[in-house]
């Protein structure tokens, strides 16, 4: 397998810059993710590692070999993509072989792979099945299992489960991640949904607008985000946001006041007497007795406007003087709509943002 290496690397279309001053480098063996929103430039820059996109700036080294002007078929990358890509014409064994018969791979050892790679996947059934007799779920273990056989340095995957409904793309994820610790590849997904990123990466490349926001592991993203917007789109509800006013060491506004605790205490201080953006995630915020939450300097006072049961939890949406927030609560609370209820925030679990450059504040 190999490592990837970009440095400085810009993507320019005319006046347009879809991709700005990308620099990551990409352990051997890594699963790292790029997310983001729509036009973030997150495929983009898996075209120009792939070699579809020409790089308009910058180097990018595979190995640490400058590979920007190699052709793709060089650069001993496969790829999978959204739509499968499949040959119509061709049955499973044919779609997965192609490519090593057009790099004249001897016929016994396509065999090999071929068989090898339908085993990992358990396709071995489907092998003479044309691409219209299969599932979508079908077809996207083909498409992973042709990229298998040619044993590239790296996989480059582009959102390929968003074509899946929603219980094959569960299913999928973890099929993919067992594939990646049984082959141990470096590989580079592409995908907008962040529970994906999540659940599947080993690093996270978070991106907006072309630039990258935040590269780190899952966790830590969650629980230390850059900025405003690292913050919201990491997490699912996504982190509440609420006008806040800073005095010493706690946030307030109308209907609530939470004090911080540690390196963030310290930290507001320096805002004193300035807007910021209080934020708390969902599972940060709960009713009166709920688990870790203690009553005391954090109480938030609103009216339940919306009640989402769950199962194993409900989400509230809760008015506090015309600001939302989302509230995960027991499955068994017994909240209706227009309740007005008293929640606490666990103040070990807060975030503060600048209001203007909404950089985190205390990291």
């Amino acid at each position: 397998m190999a490592n990837v290496a970009l440095e400085h690397v810009y993507k320019r279309y005319g006046k347009v810059t879809a991709v700005t001053d990308f620099n990551l480098d990409i352990k051997d063996g890594e699963f790292i993710v790029f997310v983001g929103p729509s036009g973030c430039g997150k495929s983009t820059t898996l075209r120009m590692i792939a070699g579809l996109e020409e790089i308009s700036d910058g180097l990018l080294k595979i190995d640490e070999r400058v590979v920007n002007d190699v052709p793709p078929k060089d650069r001993d990358i496969a790829m999978v993509f959204q739509n499968y890509a499949l040959y119509p014409h061709m049955n499973v064994y044919e779609n997965m072989a192609f490519g090593l018969r057009l790099r004249k791979f001897p016929k016994e050892q396509i065999e090999s792979r071929v068989r090898d790679a339908a085993k990992i996947l358990q396709i071995e059934h489907l092998l003479l099945r044309k691409p219209k007799e299969l599932s979508g779920g079908q077809r996207q273990r083909v498409a992973l299992g042709r990229a298998i056989v040619r044993e590239p340095k790296v996989f480059l995957m582009d959102e390929p489960l968003s074509n899946l409904d929603a219980k094959l793309r569960v299913e999928m994820r973890s099929q993919i991640s067992k594939l990646h610790l049984r082959l141990k590849a470096t590989t580079i997904y592409v995908t907008h949904d962040q529970i994906e990123a999540m659940t599947m990466g080993t690093r996270i490349v978070v991106m907006k607008d072309g630039f990258i926001q935040q590269v780190d592991t899952p966790l830590a993203l969650y629980d230390y985000p850059k900025n405003k917007f690292v913050a919201g789109f990491i997490g699912s509800p996504s982190m509440n946001f609420m006008t806040a006013t800073v005095r010493g060491d706690t946030v307030s506004g109308e209907g609530f006041s939470v004090a911080a605790t540690g390196t963030l205490a310290e930290s507001l201080k320096a805002h004193n007497g300035k807007q910021v953006w209080f934020g708390i995630r969902p599972e940060h915020l709960g009713l009166e007795g709920s688990t870790n939450i203690v009553a005391g300097a954090n109480k938030l006072v609103g009216k339940v406007e919306v009640v989402e049961p769950l199962g194993a939890e409900t989400d509230l949406l809760v008015d506090i003087s015309g600001q939302s927030v989302v509230v995960k609560v027991d499955g068994h609370a017994r909240v209706k709509v227009g309740d007005t209820v008293t929640l606490y925030a666990d103040q070990s679990r807060m975030h503060a943002f600048d209001l203007q450059s909404e950089a985190a504040i205390g990291r």
